[in-house]
């Protein structure tokens, strides 16, 4: 009795977390999509890899029932908790008639039972979970140290082989939906809106602090941050933001990083103003690329970024956001002497 990782893909693009599921599972894991193979071999740290190619439509309730037999003899299935993984993990938890303990901080497994550390009220509290028996549980982001997701390959010696899954049309919900198998016929699949998607899920974020407002009064720089969310798009990103933006009004809560909010985990995060509090860069997770334009040379987050623009962030934002074209008050937006 073991654990493995389920991974879902599309076009090939593993989700957010997860090299973290890979990590949890010793290796061993399960890819399963359109483009699972190339996904799969982009993977670091993996010892026993198996995909399945299940074409571009992504069918929860039949996947979760074609993969009971591959996961029946594991005392503990990791998904990461990506919209994917969200959905198809309450499925194949009541396909295999398992327990499902959701947004796990880390999990592990002694053969005959499962144990884990779940967060609540907003990360705040940390809960000990057990569970006698085997369990499925969906893993946070940033929940523990993992190599970033296509920048690596498979551990040499690993053994990677292809595994063959049908998914029937007709095969029941197991968590009680209607219709056809119990997944919805797909009409169209639309990328998600970069401003307002989970920044958890978001590989590009671009964060505003304090340093990017300085001396601005509450309306322009509730403008400025208008400005962020903009440029972030135009740069194919999600905009972030330190406690003290979201504090202030500037921003919304759910777009806060750090120990009191979101917890991220991008290819590239871009640092506007930003100080480099602690309260804020332990929600940064491990970024593979940091950007910090700030004009204290010696911040701790420019003492952390691979690239350091000592330059003021506002006038920097204005400038991004005039060059992309983006935010009808962007010539207006910052600007201004700032301490």
């Amino acid at each position: 009795m073991t654990t493995l990782a389920v991974i879902v893909v599309r076009n090939g693009r593993l989700p957010v977390g997860a090299p973290e599921v890979v990590v949890e599972a010793g290796g061993r894991v399960v890819v399963v999509g359109d483009g699972a193979e190339e996904a799969l071999r982009t993977l670091s740290g993996v010892t026993d890899g198996r995909w399945a190619r299940t074409g571009p439509r992504f069918r929860p309730a039949a996947l979760a029932v074609a993969l009971v037999p591959v996961v029946a003899d594991e005392t503990l299935v990791v998904l990461p908790s990506s919209p994917d993984g969200r959905d198809l993990a309450p499925r194949l938890a009541a396909a295999t008639d398992r327990p499902l303990v959701a947004r796990a901080l880390a999990a592990d497994e002694d053969g005959s039972s499962v144990r884990a550390s779940v967060a609540r009220i907003d990360d705040r509290v940390l809960i000990p979970v057990e569970v006698h028996g085997p369990a499925v549980v969906t893993l946070a982001v940033g929940g523990r140290h993992a190599p970033h997701a296509g920048t690596g390959d498979a551990s040499p010696g690993a053994r990677l082989e292809e595994m063959p899954l049908v998914l029937e049309d007709d095969a029941p919900d197991p968590a009680g939906g209607t219709g056809p198998g119990g997944d919805p016929d797909l009409i169209e699949l639309l990328e998600p809106d970069l401003r307002t998607m989970d920044l958890a899920d978001a590989t590009r974020v671009v964060a505003g602090g304090a340093g990017l407002v300085a001396g601005l009064d509450d309306r322009r720089a509730t403008e400025v941050f208008t400005l962020l969310g903009s440029v972030a798009a135009a740069l194919g990103g999600s905009a972030g933001a330190t406690r003290v933006a979201t504090d202030a009004g500037w921003t919304g809560y759910e777009r806060q990083i750090g120990t009191t909010g979101v917890t991220v985990d991008p290819d590239l995060y871009v640092a506007l103003g930003v100080s480099g509090a602690a309260q804020h860069t332990g929600g940064l997770g491990d970024p593979r690329h940091v950007v910090s334009v700030n004009i204290d040379p010696s911040c701790p987050m420019t003492a952390m970024a691979d690239l350091g623009l000592v330059t003021d962030a506002g006038d920097l934002l204005v400038e991004l956001g005039r060059r992309l074209g983006v935010g009808p008050t962007a010539a207006d937006a910052g600007g201004g002497d700032r301490a």
